[in-house]
Parts: structure tokens; C-alpha cells; sequence
């Protein structure tokens, strides 16, 4: 088994979770009462990770700037994500959501120099078929 790939099958089983949660939570709070719990929840494992780190973690001007930037984009798209749970049917918001990755391809293809071959690009065509196959 490559080494990635048992990560990967967690971060998706949590990732589904993480689909889902949100629209129990905003049965009950509102969207950004629930932003500020789920961020609570972020804070925990946080916290686990540090600790493990034995609070030292490895330090990187440019690599603190790119994490924080990252956990700025999560938080502000999980709160566009609990407001459109909150109105929405979360099959198609988690659906829609979930092509997120088409923004990672772009971005990495147009930034990085990734090859974008034309099995990627109709990958892309198909993903966003879904989309439309599932919304109707």
C-alpha cells in the first residue's frame, strides 16, 4: 500500500463527517454560532498536535504565511459552507462544494508548472456534469 494512501482514506472518511455535521449543527445554531464551535473543535486538535510537537513546532516564515492563509481560506469557506447548509439541501451543497478540487488544479497547474493532461481536463468536464446532473 503507498504511503499516502491510508491517510488519504481518513482525511475522506472525515472529510464526509465534516460534510455532514454542519447541517445537524445549524438545525440548532445559526452559521456563524456554529463557525465558532466547529473552530473550537479545530482548536482541540490543535492543541493535541502541539502537544505531541512537545509544543516546539518546526518554524518558516513563508510556511507559517502559506498555513495561515490556509486555515484563513478553510475558516472563511466553512462559514460560506454552514450558511449554504443552512438553506440548502446538504447533498447538493456537500456535492457542489466538493468541487473544490477543480480550484486546486487550476491553481497548481497555473502556479506550481503541474501538468494538466487532457485526461485531467475531461475529468474536469465530468465533475462538473455531475454537478449539474445532481442540482436538476
Amino acid at each position: 500500500m503507498t504511503s499516502w494512501l491510508p491517510a488519504s482514506l481518513a482525511a475522506l472518511v472525515c472529510f464526509g463527517f465534516w460534510g455532514f455535521f454542519p447541517k445537524l449543527a445549524v438545525a440548532y445554531l445559526d452559521p456563524r454560532s456554529a463557525l465558532v464551535y466547529q473552530t473550537l473543535g479545530g482548536l482541540l486538535v490543535g492543541l493535541l498536535v502541539l502537544a505531541s510537537l512537545k509544543f516546539s513546532p518546526a518554524f518558516h516564515p513563508k510556511g507559517v504565511l502559506f498555513a495561515v492563509l490556509t486555515g484563513m481560506a478553510g475558516v472563511a469557506g466553512t462559514l460560506c459552507f454552514f450558511a449554504a447548509a443552512s438553506r440548502g439541501r446538504i447533498s447538493l451543497v456537500v456535492s457542489l462544494t466538493a468541487l473544490y478540487p477543480l480550484i486546486t488544479i487550476a491553481l497548481a497547474a497555473l502556479f506550481l508548472k503541474e501538468p494538466l493532461t487532457l485526461k485531467h481536463l475531461l475529468g474536469m468536464v465530468c465533475a462538473l456534469a455531475a454537478i449539474l446532473l445532481l442540482s436538476t
